[in-house]
């Protein structure tokens, strides 16, 4: 009997394992991961050592941002445009409406703030508000209060920001504290 000579070719599949290296290779090094941004933030204790945590707010004290879930932005239930939202958060927190910021530049307009260790920036939002929108108004409300701290920093202190010490970053902290109230969505 013969055989056939039509023999099924053999594949050397030794380097099968080196070209699937070379190519997860490739795609980790040319695959690029977005990273997710986030609000850097330390959160605060829920009632610090030493502070009456059930003292009442006076209503003029608190500055009512809201985002519904078109992301338009309310203060106050008037709509706000997001880039009018850092001069009305200034204004309000240096308002001084009592009179006993002697730092604060403010209007005095006795019904807003009576001076930034008092005021409250409460923001709430919708379920359905975006992400970016969020993030956004966050970055607003940093963005006044790190203004307010520069400005006390030069004409309180008289030192450009480079040049506070660690004490002077307490003052400036006490003088501007970040109080923001995450409101419950409704």
């Amino acid at each position: 009997m013969r055989h056939s000579r039509h023999t099924a070719p053999k594949v050397n599949a030794g380097s099968m394992a080196d070209i699937a290296f070379l190519l997860l290779i490739f795609f980790l090094v040319t695959t690029t991961i977005s990273a997710d941004k986030g609000i850097n933030r330390k959160l605060p204790e829920i009632c610090p050592p030493g502070v009456d945590c059930n003292t009442p707010i006076k209503e003029r004290n608190i500055l009512r941002i809201s985002i519904n879930g078109n992301d338009e932005l309310f203060v106050e239930n008037n709509i706000v445009l997001i880039k009018e939202l850092k001069q009305v958060v200034k204004a309000f927190l240096d308002n001084n409406a009592d009179k006993t910021c002697d730092y604060c530049k403010g209007l005095n307009d006795p019904d807003s703030s009576d001076d930034p260790a008092k005021a409250v920036i409460s923001l709430e939002n919708d379920k359905q508000t975006s992400y970016k929108m969020y993030i956004a108004a966050q970055d607003i409300l940093s963005l006044a209060y790190y203004e307010l701290r520069e400005a006390y920093a030069i004409n309180v202190l008289k030192k450009t920001s480079q040049d506070l010490s660690e004490n002077d970053l307490k003052k400036i902290k006490k003088a501007y504290p970040f109080i923001l109230s995450e409101a419950e969505t409704r």
